[in-house]
């Protein structure tokens, strides 16, 4: 999973309707023309979207600190945060509309290479976000704050490991930030006023969660909390004295937790008014809300009873590949999700859940990746030259956070990019299932995509742009190209780790879409789950949960999958011997993320090129 910062529905003036839609955070250098004009159209087309990526960089501070671009003309940025207000959203609505007008004057008959799918990448995201726009009056989409949602989620961490602190002026900045943390809160919790008075009113469920984590927030003392430490102890290692932690005691104290403690009542006070049921059709034109969320996240037209349909399959198909190996192993009384379970409960499969364990456990990724390293020119004729970091989630979020995600890195190196691991629980990560998840954040899934991406000759508002179904459906074949690389000849355990992975992204097809379009409830998806997976319920409600409030998300792993393997068979089937997948990777990689069929298109022109 891809960590953007700001997630779908966010009120960000911003990242606007893009960020919501498809945009990740990634760091590229400050502002230059971008790349690839060598037509009076292709020059046209460069110069929209530097005036694009220009407004996203003026309204969003944030964006301007994940890219690295807070310096010179731009310093200011980072004394601030995003404004989250109504007035703020709106003003984006008006820009993407505007910038959708722009995109559709251009003559794409006249634009060359790459600016073909530039075009149509940025098209398809600005359209999918103006038709939101125009259908819906609420902030959040579906929910402005959940237990995945809202700047209380986000801006800890953000501050933490986004903003610098180089110098003294750094370090006011970071305070200035505190003080504008406790507004976007109260931003944040107009949004819920204004959403719930149209009646959209998150799960009796998913409010609990989020008060969970808010009450985590506000009860963690001051002096350690991670707000105050995070400033204390970078400052000391840079040497720049002053009092700063009594001066961000004094700005949670006075500003931020009152904020928080208005949000919790919030909150509090919408329970007795939240319904159980877990689907998005129960909202005011929830069908289309979900209808639009799947071709967001998804890029495709697919309609939930196909998707349900091809979820099953698939389901019955990689169960059927974990039983052969199971039984080999010695695994062959229970159901494939019976058995699956046994192996979580195996205490020789589990990491001490301890620190000590805990750093084991990382220690053991790292090994992972330097390993598959080694084996990626093999299958890649480009690779990234940006390095990764393996993360612990922090645990102030880590009750409600998915098992692991990917945060870009910055391209000039200074900030690796990171994958990040949930270990509130060593029992939900055993050993078995580690290999796949590494494989999918790091090398060769997102850690390579992305980082590839952002080291291209891209124009700057590309290298940051993020297609779910593109970028997770890439990650998820990079999961089925390790057991093709033969990582797992001597780790039968480590192929069932990736056959349950594979399951998972099924059940995920089948649970989000009968939520959703069939009326599932939360309790039905989550014995559906873990019937068929066996994973512990904690894992299986936390999931569950996160589909609720990102309806359509989940199902771009897998459409996206087989999207890159049908591409990749057609390829194969059209080139003959003249087939070669480095060349194959660096025609879907090198040209950034974009919608599938706007992949499909590139593929295309890849082996009409390669025919000749």
């Amino acid at each position: 999973m891809l960590k953007t910062g700001l997630k779908a529905g966010t009120a960000s003036a911003g990242l606007a309707a893009l960020s919501s839609l498809g945009m990740a955070r990634a760091a590229t250098p400050a502002a230059a023309p971008s790349a690839g004009a060598s037509s009076p159209e292709d020059a046209r087309l460069a110069a929209l979207f530097d005036t694009m990526m220009g407004a996203m960089l003026d309204h969003s501070p944030e964006t301007a600190t994940a890219l690295g671009v807070d310096t010179g003309k731009r310093a200011n940025a980072k004394y601030h945060l995003d404004d989250r207000s109504q007035a703020a959203w709106n003003e984006a609505k008006t820009r993407n509309a505007r910038d959708l007008a722009a995109l559709r004057k251009i003559d794409t008959t006249r634009l060359t290479g790459n600016n073909r799918w530039n075009h149509a990448s940025i098209l398809f995201s600005v359209e999918v976000a103006d038709e939101m726009n125009r259908t819906f009056s609420t902030l959040g989409t579906p929910y402005a704050v959940s237990q995945l949602t809202g700047c209380y989620q986000s801006i800890p961490d953000f501050l933490d490991s986004q903003h610098t602190i180089e110098t003294s002026a750094d370090a006011q900045a970071y305070l200035a930030r505190l003080d504008a943390f406790a507004t976007a809160i109260d931003q944040d919790s107009e949004a819920v006023r204004h959403d719930s008075a149209q009646g959209v009113i998150p799960p009796d469920f998913v409010l609990a969660k989020a008060l969970i984590q808010l009450k985590a927030l506000r009860d963690t003392p001051v002096a350690s909390s991670n707000l105050v430490a995070s400033l204390v102890r970078r400052t000391a290692a840079k040497g720049i004295a002053g009092n700063w932690g009594e001066r961000a005691q004094a700005a949670c104290t006075a500003r931020v937790l009152p904020a928080l403690d208005r949000q919790i009542t919030l909150l509090e006070g919408l329970l007795p008014h939240a319904v159980h049921t877990a689907g998005v059709a129960r909202l005011p034109k929830g069908e289309e809300l979900y209808r639009i969320s799947l071709r967001n996240y998804t890029t495709s037209d697919m309609d939930p009873e196909e998707i349900h349909r091809i979820g099953l399959e698939l389901i019955a198909q990689q169960s059927a590949q974990a039983d052969e190996i199971l039984k080999a192993q010695g695994y062959t009384k229970g159901t494939v999700g019976q058995r699956l379970r046994a192996l979580y409960d195996d205490p020789k499969f589990r990491y001490p859940n301890t620190d000590e364990g805990k750093d084991k456990l990382i220690a053991d990724l790292n090994q992972q990746v330097v390993a598959m390293q080694a084996r990626l020119p093999e299958y890649f004729h480009t690779l990234p030259k940006a390095k990764l970091d393996i993360r612990r989630v922090p645990k102030a979020v880590e009750a409600g956070a998915p098992g692991g995600y990917y945060q870009n890195g910055s391209l000039d190196g200074a900030r690796p990019g990171a994958f990040y691991i949930n270990l509130r629980d060593t029992a939900e990560v055993p050993s078995w299932t580690l290999p796949t998840l590494t494989y999918h954040e790091g090398i060769p899934g997102h850690h390579l995509q992305l980082s590839l991406a952002q080291e291209a000759g891209l124009p700057m508002l590309r290298k940051i742009q993020f297609f779910s179904g593109y970028g997770e459906g890439w990650a998820l074949y990079a999961e089925q190209l390790a057991v093709e690389m033969g990582v797992y000849k001597d780790d039968p355990f480590g192929h069932i780790g990736q056959l349950h992975d594979s399951i998972f992204r099924g059940v995920r097809l089948v649970v989000d879409s009968g939520m959703h379009a069939k009326g599932w409830s939360r309790e039905q998806a989550v014995k559906f789950y873990t019937d068929t997976i066996g994973d512990p319920e904690t894992m299986a409600i936390t999931e569950v949960e996160r589909y609720c409030v990102w309806p359509g998300q989940a199902c771009s792993y897998m459409l996206g999958k087989l999207d890159w393997l049908r591409l990749r068979d057609k390829a194969r089937t059209a080139l003959g011997s003249r087939f070669d997948i480095r060349l194959f990777h660096d025609a879907g990689l090198l040209p950034g993320a974009m919608p599938l069929p706007v992949l499909d298109q590139c593929i295309d022109a890849y082996i009409a090129k390669a025919s000749t």
